[in-house]
């Protein structure tokens, strides 16, 4: 059976920069098995595969994989997702309009298109849950995890700490710019001190000049098979949500950051994130970006998990067969 894909660049509006994410549209055809197997392949941070949806107001469902494991949320997937089905039109027999609706595991995820005039330039969604504030992680930790000193954790506006609007992060601030391209992920430091139960990774940030709402990011997640992503979406929208509750006036109908990421991986991206205050509750974080469409096609479907257990039995008792002869 083959499969159809398309591979879009998240937070960015070139072909060959931003953050790379495959959507397969024929996610009803396949298991978990296959769609890890699939997500593997491509091996981009993060593949999005899309089923019809259980709500009649639903546009479509979502399940997203790293090349090792499921993930409830993330944010660029989710863009890509919107993006390619305002460039398809529809899909499961419904029309894809200029907002949508996702069902995600973490829960309902709203996006829009973003539009200049007629042409479609990218998309933005909305964090399924609101902003949840972890607790407080020691400096000292961070740093060994980004083979930094203690020194270079600034904590002044706040102290590292764990944020989630949907897949949790480490959050902490550096120093400065140069501070951050500096960083590294040691896989060994995160496997005791960032385990894939605490968080998905680690998100450095630090000022970009003197402007407050102009960031630079880099985003670590070394056990979920890639050492780093070159944009996250989620982690920026866990960010903006926090640092709308900083803000001296914190019921501002809107709070916006402008976070510069990829520029160390080679794949400049501009990530806009958000926050749309409410009349009760915690900010909701929204992530968006310009996006480009690099390419589409047919790809041949993995084993199911039953085929693949029946291929390698067989595998196994053919190798036997030849090494008796």
């Amino acid at each position: 059976m083959d499969i159809a894909f398309h591979t879009v660049n998240v937070f960015s509006g070139d072909a060959f920069a931003g953050s790379q994410v495959a959507v397969v549209t024929d996610g009803e055809h396949l298991d978990a098995t296959q769609m890890q197997a699939i997500a593997a392949e491509f091996g981009y941070a993060e593949t999005a595969f899309l089923l019809p949806p259980s709500a009649r107001t639903a546009t479509a469902a979502i399940r997203i994989f790293t090349p090792r494991r499921e993930v409830p949320f993330a944010g660029q997937p989710m863009i890509a997702a919107a993006y390619v089905l305002g460039r398809l039109g529809r899909l499961h027999g419904r029309p894809a309009g200029h907002r949508m609706t996702f069902e995600a595991p973490a829960g309902v995820v709203p996006a829009q298109l973003l539009l200049e005039g007629a042409h479609l330039m990218g998309a933005g969604v909305g964090a399924p849950m609101p902003l949840e504030i972890g607790p407080v992680v020691a400096p000292e930790l961070v740093a060994a995890c980004a083979g930094l000193a203690p020194e270079d954790i600034e904590t002044g506006r706040h102290p590292p700490r764990l944020l989630s609007v949907g897949a949790p992060f480490v959050v902490a601030e550096l120093c400065d710019e140069a501070t951050l391209a500096r960083a590294t992920a040691r896989r060994s430091a995160f496997r005791t001190h960032i385990p894939l139960g605490l968080a998905r990774g680690l998100h450095l940030y630090a000022r970009a000049g003197e402007d407050n709402a102009a960031l630079a990011a880099r985003t670590f997640t070394p056990l979920h098979g890639t050492e780093e992503d070159s944009a996250s979406g989620s982690a920026n929208a866990a960010l903006a949500g926090f640092l709308a509750t900083l803000q001296p006036s914190r019921r501002k109908v809107r709070f916006a950051l402008s976070v510069s990421q990829g520029a160390a991986m080679g794949r400049p991206g501009q990530v806009q994130a958000w926050t749309e205050w409410r009349e009760r509750g915690a900010p909701l974080a929204w992530v968006g970006g310009r996006c480009a469409s690099v390419m589409s096609g047919h790809m041949r479907a993995p084993p199911s998990e039953d085929n693949a257990d029946f291929l390698h039995s067989t595998t196994n008792k053919s190798r036997l067969s030849f090494l008796s002869v």
